[in-house]
């Protein structure tokens, strides 16, 4: 990850951080005004912002209820095709749409580094050593989703901090760019047995990680990057589910 890189995802921690505490508001126009943050904030950003706002106030709300903030069991050995990315094609209309946070995700970049890390065994451990750490960031169903409308554009809410811009999406490669005002967050998109899995290279994953919480370091985000380490090909993220 270039310094550059780095340096723009903690501006943009800033920025989110001063958003949230300025406007009051869940989502803000956080990236500046211009037509992609007011678009983006008036067609997405009422609906995300009232699903995680509604399952705050409720202690989860109807998704709360069906997650019961455990960690779900997905029957990955019937489903081992969709982990790998690429490798079942999803089109825009798939993704479009309001997604809330499940648990942990991963997916692998091919389907020999799945088999040989031990298939579904594998990213069922993976997910298990995510989840300690991701519960010790902070991350939940209530303070965390995604949303993507048809026209490219989409808004995030990562551990209660906003972010929005433009996003574009390659069905043939499941690469989702999802581009701010200070930089892109590169990343993938799979199926999951209950929705979407949105991963990442661990480098990125870290770098977005250190940027939310402010931190250079931090235990938790180190273990995430010796999960990492343990499993080649692996990219790690978060599975989603879609609301309504």
């Amino acid at each position: 990850m270039a310094k550059k890189t780095l340096f723009s995802l903690v501006l943009a921690s800033t920025l989110m951080l001063s958003s949230c505490m300025s406007s009051g508001g869940l989502l803000g126009n956080v990236l500046g005004g211009g037509t992609t943050a007011n678009t983006t904030g008036s067609v997405l950003g009422s609906v995300l912002g009232s699903v995680l706002g509604g399952m705050a106030n409720n202690g989860g709300g109807m998704l709360g209820g069906v997650l019961g903030g455990t960690m779900l069991t997905d029957n990955t050995s019937t489903n081992l095709n969709d982990m790998v990315i690429g490798n079942t094609r999803l089109n825009q209309t798939e993704l479009v749409g309001t997604w809330v946070y499940a648990q942990p995700g991963c997916a692998f970049t091919s389907q020999n580094l799945l088999a040989k890390a031990g298939g579904a065994a594998a990213a069922n451990q993976v997910k298990q050593k995510l989840s300690s750490s991701y519960s010790s960031l902070g991350f939940a169903s209530n303070n965390t989703g995604f949303a993507f409308d048809k026209n490219g554009n989409f808004e995030a809410v990562l551990n209660g901090l906003p972010l929005n811009g433009t996003y574009t999406f390659d069905p043939s490669t499941g690469k989702l760019n999802m581009k701010t005002k200070v930089g892109t967050i590169a990343s993938f998109v799979t199926r999951n047995a209950r929705g979407l899995s949105i991963t990442m290279e661990s480098k990125m994953l870290m770098s977005v990680l250190q940027a939310l919480n402010n931190v250079k370091s931090n235990s938790a985000i180190t273990a995430i990057g010796n999960v990492s380490k343990q499993f080649d090909g692996v990219r790690m993220g978060f599975d989603v589910v879609k609301y309504q």
